[in-house]
């Protein structure tokens, strides 16, 4: 476990953006989502990530959306913004814009599409930690981003002031552990069904697309490991497993949770934006058969989910679409 200050949280929602029917903002929805989250226990959010749908984001919807989660958490949770680039010098516009806005802290996505080699990740890494003085989560998704931060790369971030975590959604729990054994660096897990498993060999926390339908679970879950209840934490860990199969497994994340939040009338739509669209009829059909093997959770009522397969269906092109500098 690392010995510096943890300035983000330990349950961190991957927060959705929910989207009305036509696919602008719902900013009612929004902070709405929001507070829940932070009322089931979550006590960082971070927006403008992959699940909030950051690619088909204008800059302004980026920071608005700092501005309203800054808002709405009133101090009761930490705001961190995920809204990175695949161009460094956008980026750090936009984590400069993101910190004038009020964001606690900043999660950077290794550059994607670009395929750089580790001297690039490297340098855009240190290049955006330079022009910010807000701490710092590295996300390492190579499955999303075509590339990986290699461990030595990793070492080498570490010894850099500002970079105090990284997200990790590459599941190498060797490196996982030879990290955390070298470095102060904390960890959170990108992977919902990994959550425990991280945690178990000395991760902070998470940052979860899960948590958006049940923030609860892991908040006992998190409490559970830091108090070394062990069986606690596995038993909550068994009775999400199959949530986290119906929202991880079968669409791309945010597709399923948007899905089910509107089923269970905790956002106005489903919507979500072009190229991603809803569930087709057969997908959604998977999702709704994992969510009857869905037991009692904390803070969770499925009684209430009334799937809308029509409201999902397809993808919306806003009236300003696309990411503006």
């Amino acid at each position: 476990m690392s010995h510096v200050e943890n300035p983000f949280g330990q349950v961190l929602v991957a927060l959705v953006t929910p989207f009305l029917a036509d696919g602008e903002v719902d900013w009612v929805s929004v902070e709405k989502h929001i507070d829940d989250c932070i009322n089931s226990g979550a006590d960082g959010i971070v927006v403008t990530g992959t699940t909030g749908e950051t690619s088909t984001l204008t800059d302004a919807e980026k920071l608005k959306l700092v501005e309203v989660a800054k808002s709405v958490s009133n101090g009761r949770a930490k705001v961190i913004t995920g809204g990175g680039s695949n161009e460094t010098a956008h980026a750090i516009e936009l984590y400069k814009a993101s910190e004038k806005a009020g964001a606690d802290g900043v999660m950077i996505v290794t550059p994607y599409y670009n395929k750089p080699t580790q001297a690039g990740i490297l340098t855009h890494f240190r290049m955006i930690a330079d022009s910010t003085d807000l701490p710092v989560i590295l996300y390492d998704i190579p499955g999303r981003t075509g590339v990986e931060i290699k461990y030595e790369t990793i070492l080498r971030l570490a010894k850099h002031p500002n970079i105090l975590a990284i997200k990790d959604a590459k599941g190498d729990f060797s490196e996982v552990s030879r990290v955390l054994n070298q470095t102060d660096l904390m960890y959170f897990s990108g992977d919902d069904a990994n959550v425990l498993p991280h945690l178990s060999i000395g991760a902070t926390g998470l940052i979860g697309v899960t948590a958006n339908i049940a923030a609860a679970p892991y908040r006992v879950i998190v409490d559970a490991v830091n108090n070394g209840d062990l069986k606690t934490a596995t038993a909550q860990h068994m009775k999400l497993e199959p949530l986290v199969r119906a929202v991880m497994t079968h669409v791309p994340g945010t597709v399923s949770a948007k899905y089910i939040l509107h089923g269970l009338g905790r956002i106005s739509s489903p919507r979500v934006r072009l190229p991603l669209v809803g569930p087709e009829e057969w997908e959604a059909a998977i999702i709704e058969d994992e969510l009857a093997l869905v037991g009692a959770i904390e803070g969770l009522d499925l009684s209430n989910f009334k799937p809308d397969r029509n409201a999902a269906a397809g993808g919306a092109l806003p009236k300003v679409a696309g990411t503006t500098r």
